[in-house]
């Protein structure tokens, strides 16, 4: 899908947020964990109930815990132990494994948990993960450092341009759509984000406006913590898939069912209002308008 050249008013009020923290940390703020447990679990984990197996990528660490965020978007929290076995694969068909420390557990680092429940939560008995993985997740932290000050340079930058929403011209608006009380990306959504990157990243000085909009389905509760989940389902594609810089991300919106595109009466309409639109600006100092 190309863009949509179309202004709507709302933009001119939500483009006048601040530029967004980097993925990783937006996610780790905006996660709403599903249960926190506090204690210490026991070192010998035999005998403990088993719990769920957890597939995802750790989206936050601290104070012998982790929060696991899996494909749905939900991030779950477990607990680490001294019983906690950390392994990765190496080698050929990965049947040799190093066992880790929890220092291995980054940020980022794609893992599959094995749990038991302890304590009304549940306990990591066995961490998995791939040591290829691990080098990559620890190329991304060594590299931080290094980026931050640059990173924060170009963000206080770009902020400073973003003072007057009058300045810019909105070059266009990609929406992608999603499943009744879903926030999950299909394959064409997926495809349609990447493109409007690459497209946007050919133009000087590009920023893009994430906003997620819900079908009058629902209470006004609900669709305001759905399209905030779309919204942010969007931007974490957008970065992590796409090669977006956080720094040239303005904060994500959530609108629930504000500003409809068509008739909720419909079935057609709702369909269409269910979506994430994803609006390029441009200053109009360098557009040349």
């Amino acid at each position: 899908m190309g863009f949509i050249y179309k202004k709507r008013t709302a933009l001119a009020l939500l483009a006048s947020v601040a530029i967004a923290a980097p993925a990783s940390l937006s996610a780790q703020e905006e996660e709403k964990p599903l249960l926190t447990v506090y204690g210490t679990p026991p070192a010998d984990l035999t005998g403990l109930t088993e719990g769920p197996e957890i597939k995802g990528f750790i989206s936050a660490r601290g104070d012998a815990r982790m929060q696991v965020t899996g494909e749905n978007g939900i991030g779950t929290v477990v607990m680490l132990s001294q019983g906690t076995e950390i392994r990765a694969r190496k080698g050929l068909l990965g049947l040799g494994r190093a066992r880790l420390g929890e220092d291995a557990l980054l940020n980022g680092l794609p893992v599959t948990v094995k749990t038991v429940e302890w304590g009304g939560g549940l306990v990591a008995s066995h961490i998995a993960l791939k040591n290829k993985d691990l080098k990559t997740a620890s190329m991304i932290r060594n590299g931080t450092a290094q980026g931050f000050a640059e990173q924060t340079a170009a963000t206080e930058a770009l902020r400073g341009r973003m003072g007057d929403i009058d300045k810019y011209n909105i070059k266009g608006t990609t929406n992608v759509y999603f499943d009744t009380g879903k926030w999950k990306l299909s394959s064409q959504a997926e495809g349609e984000l990447c493109n409007t990157a690459a497209q946007a990243e050919a133009m000087d000085n590009a920023l893009l406006l994430v906003v997620g909009y819900t079908d009058s389905v629902g209470s006004q509760e609900y669709n305001q913590v759905l399209s905030e989940r779309r919204a942010g389902r969007v931007v974490n594609y957008l970065q992590q898939a796409c090669g977006w810089k956080p720094y040239r991300m303005l904060t994500p919106t959530g609108m629930a069912e504000a500003d409809p595109m068509a008739d909720n009466t419909t079935a057609e309409g709702k369909a269409q209002n269910r979506r994430v639109a994803v609006n390029v600006l441009v200053s109009k100092s360098v557009d040349g308008l």
